[in-house]
């Protein structure tokens, strides 16, 4: 029961502004999972879940990520050494590699494990990320901006 009631708590804060324990604790109970505030406090811990800035001044839960942890030094390498170019349609992103670098540039993304990218494939030279969202595609774009001009 733990590990889905987890599951739908990274599920819900993905989803919606959630600021407050009492808060996701009322989510919780709405989707089925009988929770009180102390439960969810300890499920913010075993979670690591932090709380980050929003657009409009407020926070909200997030899953704590840092550079260390999600992305290491090796697939950041990779990433810097085979990215060429990226542009975007819609929802998709398509990036372009080095040639025969497509599918380790790929691999570095998916460990990056974004929220955002739904999934992606690479041929030799090229990759498709499939994004929720055209705002995620430009939120993604600007994420590897900033790792490829470091």
């Amino acid at each position: 029961m733990k590990v889905n009631r987890h599951a739908k708590i990274i599920e819900l804060i993905n989803k919606f502004h959630i600021e407050t324990q009492e808060e996701l604790a009322e989510y919780l109970n709405r989707e089925g999972f009988k929770v009180t505030q102390a439960t969810v406090s300890r499920d913010i811990r075993d979670l690591k879940l932090t709380k980050v800035p929003t657009n409009d001044g407020r926070q909200k839960y997030a899953v704590h990520h840092t550079i260390e942890s999600s992305m290491n030094e090796k697939y950041i390498r990779i990433l810097r050494d085979g990215y060429l170019s990226m542009d975007m349609a819609q929802n998709i992103l398509v990036i372009k590699t080095v040639s025969g670098m497509a599918m380790a540039v790929c691999a570095a993304l998916d460990s990056m494990k974004w929220n955002e990218i739904v999934g992606s494939i690479a041929g030799d030279d090229t990759i498709m990320c499939a994004i929720r969202s055209v705002d995620d595609t430009i939120i993604v774009m600007d994420k590897i901006n900033k790792i490829v001009m470091q």
